[in-house]
């Protein structure tokens, strides 16, 4: 089984030569960050095909000339059945290239979660002025800052007047004028996939906003704007209400990620695909040669057949037993022709096996990311979880609720009650509406106990004249109003009811 980890396309600068390529590749494995994983002896003189290291470890160089491809296997084989391949594939023709890591596994091999890592070789590559510019943004491993001088570049991408190759994802500053979460990271771990773009200060929000006819993201929200029309901006809010939120940092990521590993590239920038067509080339010179080698054997037998027919008895003799000999040389030429034909005609089915799986990979992923998330029975909308497991729990208790009202032995009630058995309720949000009902069942004022114990439901608290302002995860459809003196024994209890209705 193949699994796609990481793929990512890149456009080239023209300065780039073979050797240039081949010299960051050995800087790139000299330089990896465990020792174990760098190959000895990495070095290339020119060479159509070299290989170094063993089985277990090895980097292998190969090239095309035919189509200008220049293609890179690093190759990790671990004790437990997994295969770490990392490819890089450059073509010379277009200037572009594929940077791919898949993981693969023996059948009797054991699934490892191991954490990824964007491959260091695109940050070299940047180093070095090989990536080329998205019209006018630099492909960085930093953010861009979105200063006041910026806004209208940020406007025309907010109001889709201008798509680029890469997503760009744009972070805007919190309530407080910070960063939702550590963007330097961001920025470093969706290098060559995405650009980067960071509210530079809040102060510039009135601007920003009539700029993008209120369009944009603030108050801590990050949204990602896709180069392709018929893909929807995904919008990621700030749901923490003190510090970084690493959660919504993540899920940015993942949905790059899904989206770049979608992407359907052409063969030959994978390494199955140039390995299967520099092998079919030579399917092909095998089979000229072959048939040539077939027409010679036809003339010189109808020459010796000639020469026959002009000699003694003995000489005739002598040519015989010669043109047997040299008929079974050529017969044995042949046969050897035919074994490496069929060599190479099974190298090619095994390697169009592989990309053929890692096609259908790249099919999975596609699915995935057109519905957005991860769901074996439905398909996510917009809508992202303010707290771990709250769509699915919402969900399930609509559905706990409704199959008491079905009717009994029907087949609606057995689908659902299936649907429950398999999905174990929790109860999260029930378990939040009781934790409110008791911050909130004795309210007479905002206390230190109170506005913590609401802060860590969730909500952010400011003050509005005679009344505090709650708002649910920094999301401005959910507002709830509490007086600051509540003259009503029942105001606590009646809000309680209130905000759960509306955000539970």
């Amino acid at each position: 089984m193949a699994v796609i980890i990481f793929s990512a396309m890149l456009d080239i600068s023209r300065q780039m030569r073979v050797s240039d390529f081949i010299h960051l590749v050995s800087e790139w494995n000299r330089t990896q960050k465990y020792e174990e994983n760098i190959v000895p002896g990495v070095g290339w003189n020119g060479e159509q095909s070299v290989f170094f290291g063993d089985e277990n470890l090895s980097l292998q160089i190969e090239n095309f000339p035919l189509k200008g491809i220049t293609a890179v296997r690093h190759e990790k084989r671990q004790r437990s059945g997994v295969v770490w391949d990392t490819d890089f594939v450059m073509n010379f023709q277009t200037y572009r290239m594929s940077v791919r890591l898949d993981r693969s596994y023996a059948a009797d091999a054991v699934s490892e979660n191991t954490r990824f890592s964007t491959p260091h070789f695109i940050t070299l590559l940047i180093e070095n002025g090989y990536v080329r510019d998205d019209l006018d943004l630099e492909v960085k491993r930093t953010p861009h800052r979105i200063a006041s001088g910026q806004i209208g570049q940020l406007s025309d991408i907010i109001r889709e007047k201008t798509r680029y190759r890469l997503p760009v994802v744009y972070v805007s500053r919190t309530f407080d004028d910070t960063e939702p979460f550590d963007t330097n990271l961001l920025a470093s771990r969706l290098k060559g996939i995405a650009h980067v773009l960071v509210q530079d200060s809040i102060y510039d929000n009135e601007k920003i906003r009539e700029a993008c006819d209120w369009k944009n993201e603030y108050d801590g929200a990050a949204g990602i704007y896709f180069p392709n029309p018929s893909v929807s901006k995904r919008r990621f809010l700030y749901h923490s209400p003190q510090g970084y939120d690493e959660a919504q940092m993540e899920a940015l990521i993942r949905t790059l990620m899904l989206y770049s590993n979608s992407l359907e590239i052409d063969s030959l920038y994978t390494w199955q695909g140039v390995m299967a067509a520099v092998l079919n080339e030579k399917l092909l010179r095998h089979d000229h040669r072959r048939r040539e080698a077939e027409q010679a054997r036809k003339r010189a037998e109808e020459e010796t057949r000639e020469l026959l027919e002009t000699l003694d008895d003995e000489e005739r003799r002598i040519r015989e037993t010669a043109l047997q000999e040299a008929r079974a040389e050529a017969e044995m030429i042949l046969d050897g022709f035919e074994e490496d034909l069929a060599q190479l005609k099974k190298q090619v089915e095994d390697l169009t096996r592989v990309n053929d799986s890692l096609m259908q990979e790249n099919a999975w992923l596609k699915t995935r990311h057109a519905s957005s998330k991860e769901k074996l029975l439905l398909s996510m909308g917009t809508q992202e979880d303010l707290f771990a497991k709250e769509s699915r729990d919402m969900v399930l208790s609509v559905l706990h609720d409704a199959v008491r009202n079905l009717p009994e032995k029907s087949r609606r009630q057995d689908v659902i009650r299936d649907i429950l058995e398999n999905n174990p309720y929790e109860k999260l949000c029930e378990e939040r509406a009781e934790r409110l009902r008791q911050v909130l069942k004795n309210y007479d004022g905002m206390d230190s106990r109170t506005r913590q114990a609401l802060e860590e439901l969730g909500f952010r608290i400011t003050e509005e004249g005679k009344h505090y302002k709650l708002v649910y995860y920094n999301d401005p459809r959910y507002i709830l109003v509490l007086s600051k003196t509540p003259s009503d024994h029942r105001t606590g209890k009646n809000s309680a009811a209130n905000a759960i209705r509306t955000v539970l």
